[in-house]
Order: structure tokens, then C-alpha cells, then sequence
């Protein structure tokens, strides 16, 4: 048996389970479900939908017009990492592939997933991110700048990045429970960042391949996120999530002392950021909201963050070097202010 035929028949052997979680948008998720379905290769694949409790049209949608897809409607809305730790519990896969459901994956996704996947088991893997409308390249994963902002990788050359975004986030079964999951509490928004960077601390790789790819609405579940007519806009909520989730990542991946200068240094410019959001938007509610509900969460939780940092920290593989090979110095909100500007910020509906 040559190779092309060891791998075709590793192929038919193992699952691969795509687990959708789904709150807005039942065109959003036709569109996945269908690129799921249109998958060329032989790839046996299960996909599961978490409804966390939707749109009232989308469970007869689902039962109607995709009947092999398995469904958990939930009764209350629980956001996006309960969501996907309920589907990877029920999923039947040795291989997990979280899909946004606003997301559709290129013909040959998921046979160049697995085809790699059995070649780096302990990889967390992403394809190329191409934006839906313009279909322009958008990221190959991300880099992370010192206070755990992403920077999207666009090299070619480059495969090993910090860490890549829940949207088409490929993983182990096996190494999804050994690194635990989503942890819940975290809500939604950077839970991807926070299950890299344990990954990585743990010494295992995190990829993003150069082939293949797949198209996203970004922000199209959960609000902002992207810019548009060179403005950056994005929604109160996204924001408060995105910059506490951030900030307990560093907390509690940082490797060695290194970790208390740069959070001090983090509050610090955060808190700038925000009196500057404040004065030339006058926007008293995001400085409320988004930055000043930084410190107060980060005492509110400092406990629970300390004892994660202290489990993480004791099961650490990978040298400080080793860690921070994903990382660069330039700040990535320095080059965004230049960019773009100071977002705009909207009360968009989300989960």
C-alpha cells in the first residue's frame, strides 16, 4: 500500500467531528452547513450545531432541511465556550473542528486538515482566513504583540504562529481534553488565544497551513471586528470581553516573573487607552464598560486566575524562548490607532 493509499484509508477509518456553535442568522448558517457537506475527499465527518436558544426559526430549519446534522438546542444562551465544550462532548471524533457559523470552508478543507493532522497530532491547526465579500487574504493565523493582541500572520513562509481564532480552530480530541477545553468563565471572545497559548506552554505546536482556506463574515455572529470603509467598528460588549479576556490570558500564561511587569504595564496603557477614548469620543460608557471593568474584574477573579495560573504554570513544557516565539514587540494597538483610528463602537446584538 503506497502512501496516498495508507492515507486515503486513515481517512475512511477516523471522524472528524465539525461542531457549529449557532445564535444569529439562519443564512449565516445554510451557507456552513452546505460548504461542510460539499466537501471533497474521503472524509467521514459528523456535524453537530449548538442553537443557544436562537432565532425561533432555526430549529425547524435544521430538523427540515438538514436532518443528518445533529442538533443541542439549549434553553438559555450560554455563549460560545459552553457551547463548544458541550458539542466536543458529544462529539464522536478523534479529530474537532470548531467552524463559526459564519464561516464556509473551501472543497478540500477538511481532507488537507486531516491529511496534516495525522502528520502533527499534537497540533492545533487553522486553514487560510479569506474574507467573504472581497475574498482578500485576512490572516494565516495570528501573532501576539506583548499584551496578548493579535497580529495576523500573512507570510507565506511562516506556519508556527501564536495562536489561531475560534472561527476554524482543528484539533485532537485527545488534546482538546488534555488541555481542558474552553474554560467556561472566560464567557466568549478569546477563548481560542487562551487554548493556544496553553497549547503552546504545554509544548505542543500550533499551525496554520498555507493551503486550502476558508471564508468568513467577520463579526457576522457576534458583532464589529472589522473595518470598513477605512473605519475599524466594533460593539460595546465584543469590546469588554476582547480586553478582559486578554488581560486574564497574560495573567495566567505568562511564563516566569516576567509576567507582573507586563501586566502592570498593561493596566497601565490600558487605563490610558480609555481616558483617551473617553476625552476625544466622549464616551463615558466605554470607558466604564470596556476599561475600567478591566481592573475591576481582574481583583473581582484574582483568586480563580491565580489558581489557574498556578496548574498551567506546574504543567509548563516549553522555556520562556519557546513561548514567546509567537510573539513580537511592536504593539498592535499603536499600529491600529495609526491605521484607523479610534474604533466606532455600536450596541449590535450578540451572544
Amino acid at each position: 500500500m503506497d502512501q496516498q493509499q495508507r492515507a486515503l484509508a486513515s481517512h475512511s477509518a477516523s471522524i472528524v467531528s465539525v461542531c457549529i456553535a449557532h445564535y444569529r442568522g439562519v443564512d449565516l448558517l445554510a451557507d456552513c452547513i452546505d460548504s461542510v457537506l460539499q466537501q471533497t475527499g474521503d472524509v467521514r465527518t459528523e456535524i453537530i450545531v449548538h442553537d443557544d436558544a436562537s432565532d425561533p426559526e432555526s430549529l425547524p430549519f435544521l430538523a427540515t432541511r438538514y436532518p443528518q446534522v445533529k442538533v443541542i438546542a439549549s434553553d438559555t444562551n450560554v455563549g460560545f465556550c459552553v457551547a463548544n465544550n458541550r458539542m466536543v462532548e458529544q462529539a464522536k471524533g478523534e479529530y474537532i473542528l470548531l467552524l463559526n457559523n459564519d464561516a464556509a470552508l473551501f472543497p478540500d478543507a477538511l481532507v488537507t486538515l486531516q491529511t496534516v493532522a495525522e502528520e502533527h497530532p499534537n497540533a492545533i491547526l487553522t486553514l487560510p482566513q479569506y474574507d467573504w465579500e472581497t475574498h482578500e487574504l485576512v490572516d494565516r493565523g495570528c501573532l501576539l504583540d506583548p499584551f496578548y493582541n493579535p497580529v495576523p500572520n500573512l507570510s507565506p513562509e511562516r506556519s508556527d504562529v501564536a495562536m489561531v481564532i475560534g472561527a476554524c480552530l482543528w484539533v485532537g480530541r485527545h488534546q482538546w481534553g488534555q488541555l481542558g477545553g474552553f474554560p467556561e468563565w472566560l464567557e466568549s471572545i478569546g477563548e481560542d488565544m487562551y487554548l493556544c497559548c496553553a497549547a503552546r506552554l504545554a509544548g505542543l505546536q500550533v499551525q496554520a497551513l498555507t493551503k486550502s482556506g476558508y471564508r468568513h463574515r467577520q463579526g457576522g455572529s457576534f458583532g464589529g471586528n472589522k473595518a470598513t470603509e477605512g473605519r475599524l467598528a466594533s460593539t460595546y460588549r465584543r469590546r469588554r470581553y476582547s480586553e478582559r479576556n486578554k488581560t486574564f490570558t497574560l495573567l495566567v500564561m505568562t511564563p516566569t516573573v516576567l509576567v507582573w511587569p507586563l501586566l502592570l504595564i498593561h493596566l497601565i496603557a490600558l487605563l490610558a487607552e480609555g481616558l483617551l477614548f473617553g476625552l476625544l469620543r466622549v464616551d463615558a460608557r466605554a470607558v466604564v464598560e470596556i476599561y475600567l471593568n478591566v481592573p475591576r474584574e481582574l481583583v473581582l477573579q484574582l483568586p480563580q486566575l491565580l489558581r489557574e495560573r498556578k496548574t498551567k504554570q506546574a504543567s509548563r513544557q516549553a522555556s520562556l524562548t519557546q513561548y514567546l516565539e509567537g510573539f513580537r514587540l511592536t504593539p498592535r494597538k499603536l499600529s491600529m490607532l495609526y491605521q484607523y483610528g479610534l474604533p466606532k463602537l455600536t450596541n449590535t446584538a450578540s451572544r
